[in-house]
C-alpha cells in the first residue's frame, strides 16, 4: 500500500472525508530538504472541501536542514487517485525520502520541486 505524506489541508478531518469518505490514520514525520511556503487557491471546489483559499506548498531546496513537519498516511491505489484529484495544478507529486526512512508520495510545487529523478 502507498504512503502519502501531508504538511497541509491532507491533514484535515473535513478533508479527508470529502476526499477519501473517511478520517485517516496519520504519524508524525518531516519532509527533508524542503521549505513550506503558501499559494491561492482559484479552484472553488478545493476551497469548498477545506475552508481555505491559501493552501501551503513546498518548494524544493535540496538543503538537509529544511524540513517541513507533516503525517504520513497508508492508502489505497484508489485513495491516491482521489488524492490526485483533490490537488490542483500547482502541485506535482513525487516520491521522497522522509527523516524517518519511509518513502512516501508528496504534493510540491509543480514549478520548483526536484528535479526529475531526484526526491
Amino acid at each position: 500500500m502507498p504512503l502519502l505524506f501531508s504538511y497541509g489541508t491532507l491533514q484535515q478531518d473535513d478533508v479527508q472525508i470529502a476526499t477519501f469518505g473517511r478520517r485517516l490514520e496519520g504519524k508524525p514525520d518531516e519532509l527533508v530538504g524542503y521549505a513550506r511556503e503558501s499559494i491561492k487557491i482559484e479552484d472553488p471546489g478545493v476551497v469548498a472541501k477545506s475552508g481555505k483559499d491559501h493552501h501551503p506548498i513546498v518548494v524544493h531546496t535540496g538543503w538537509s536542514e529544511d524540513r517541513v513537519k507533516g503525517a504520513v498516511f497508508e492508502i489505497s491505489d484508489e485513495d491516491l487517485d482521489r488524492a490526485d484529484s483533490y490537488e490542483v495544478d500547482a502541485y506535482r507529486r513525487v516520491l521522497a525520502t522522509l527523516a524517518s526512512g519511509l518513502q512516501a508520495w508528496v504534493y510540491v510545487d509543480a514549478m520548483r520541486g526536484p528535479p526529475e529523478g531526484e526526491s
